[in-house]
């Protein structure tokens, strides 16, 4: 039986609770079951429990910022293989750089996506790694 998107857990690390709501339900509709975190370190402990097949990291979060949370993932045996898009205001080239150095999948400005095109480019790393 081939993947199908309902399979697919979506871990969204984002602060902002209307965007993670606005989010969520969008994957949601789409198929993806959603796990939500509120910052740093709940989104690691979830990663490592949910065990998701995607993250969506914010990268102004309260504590740790998303470039610690995005360094820990990968440096963790359980976590690293997890594809990780940054969703962020920063859009910096110095911001989206290190977020690739880093080991992120892709780096999205939210200003410059829509949510429905948001979910597309989650598709698009799970196509690979069904």
């Amino acid at each position: 039986m081939p993947a199908q998107s309902s399979s697919k857990t979506i871990l969204i690390i984002e602060d902002d609770v209307f965007l993670s709501e606005l989010m969520a339900k969008k994957l949601k509709d789409s198929g993806f079951k959603v796990v939500k975190a509120i910052d740093g370190q709940e989104g690691l402990e979830k990663a490592a429990s949910a065990k998701p097949n995607l993250i969506l990291l914010d990268l102004i979060l309260p504590g740790m910022d998303g470039f610690e949370v995005l360094k820990r993932l990968k440096s963790n045996p359980g976590t690293d293989s997890i594809p990780v898009i940054i969703l962020s205001n920063l859009g910096q080239r110095e911001d989206i750089e290190r977020g690739f150095d880093l080991g992120a999948q892709d780096y999205l400005v939210k200003a410059q996506f829509t949510p429905d095109e948001i979910v597309e480019r989650v598709k698009k790393p799970l196509e690979v790694h069904a």
